[in-house]
């Protein structure tokens, strides 16, 4: 199959062609982009698992563009989730509800809930008008890193996808925020820029939940995620990214710092690459960052940030990528 890429803007018809006929469509999103099919279509979402390599036990969101798409998705839904979904949507969440007997269990892994979210990105809405609410997980082979840019799609999924609508880079850059509605307490299953603190404004209180579960409600639970290609570890401080730099290299490897620029005089003349000056830039480079490293150096290291907030959601993307492994 030939792979094409074109400019999302001048791509939604041919894209919404693509998606009615059954066959995948890679769409920008703010978070990462997304390997889309009609999430109505059992026989289409399972092309989702081969082309991506993806266990069949990882479910998958489901996009929309409208609340009023809610109805054929879910069933006894919440009036929390339109409280949440009046702030927060669209935008970098995705909130977990159950599902209707419309969604194929294809879409979530046999289980009896879906996970439902907006996107912001506006030609992502445009493709879902024209087509219908998207069954996706990220556009990138199962276990590797998230793809933030067509660039990054293309080198995973050339040959396995027809179109992919290029946007340019994603605008924050780490997956959604996945929040449970079908517990007693809602539950954040992932963490996300939307962050704990900004929905315990609306909920009083949330779960923060990081426990395997047999049949996941969310993606991101049950496998390894966001992994490059080779050894990545997290530096607890920029002193102990530079010790081990020098380690690596003493011991003939090929070495790079992942940090932000506030370190660059600490690194001084070693390899860096830059992932901004605020925490929203770690976020929003990270994926980026860890694509350049993997494809010149054999061995990461990434400043470490805190576990709360924005920064714990990056974290958690960052310790998934390092296998845990800390210096």
């Amino acid at each position: 199959m030939q792979t094409r890429v074109l400019k999302a803007k001048d791509s939604i018809d041919e894209g919404a062609s693509l998606i009615r006929s059954g066959e995948l469509v890679v769409f920008p999103t703010e978070t990462v982009y997304g390997l889309g099919a009609n999430a109505f279509d059992e026989n289409a979402v399972k092309k989702i698992f081969i082309a991506k390599g993806r266990p069949q036990d990882n479910p998958l969101i489901v996009h929309i563009s409208s609340l009023e798409q809610v109805r054929d998705i879910a069933v006894d839904v919440p009036e929390v989730f339109y409280e949440l979904a009046n702030r927060f949507m669209p935008g970098p969440i995705t909130l977990i509800l159950k599902k209707s007997d419309k969604i194929p269990y294809a879409v979530t892994a046999g289980g009896e809930t879906v996970g439902v979210r907006m996107p912001s990105n506006e030609w992502a809405r445009k493709l879902i008008e024209k087509s219908f609410p998207l069954a996706a997980p990220s556009a990138n082979r199962s276990k590797h890193i998230s793809p933030t840019t067509a660039k990054h799609v293309l080198d995973d999924l050339n040959g396995e996808v027809a179109l992919i609508m290029d946007d340019g880079a994603c605008k924050v850059g780490i997956e959604s925020t996945v929040l449970d509605l079908t517990t007693d307490v809602p539950t954040i299953l992932r963490p996300g820029a939307i962050t704990a603190e900004m929905l315990v404004e609306i909920l009083g209180e949330v779960n923060e939940n990081g426990k395997v579960i047999k049949i996941a409600k969310a993606p991101g639970m049950k496998y390894t995620h966001y992994a490059p290609k080779v050894k990545t570890v997290c530096a607890e401080s920029i002193d102990h990214a530079v010790r081990e730099y020098d380690r690596a290299k003493n011991d003939g490897l090929n070495p790079v710092v992942v940090a932000r620029d506030i370190y660059r005089d600490k690194v001084e003349d070693r390899a860096q690459i830059s992932l901004g000056v605020t925490v929203e830039d770690y976020c929003r480079n990270i994926y980026a960052a860890l694509h350049t490293a993997e494809d010149g150096f054999d061995y990461i290291i990434v400043e470490e940030l805190g576990k709360t907030g924005l920064e714990g959601s990056v974290m958690n993307r960052v310790e998934k990528a390092a296998g845990g492994n800390r210096v």
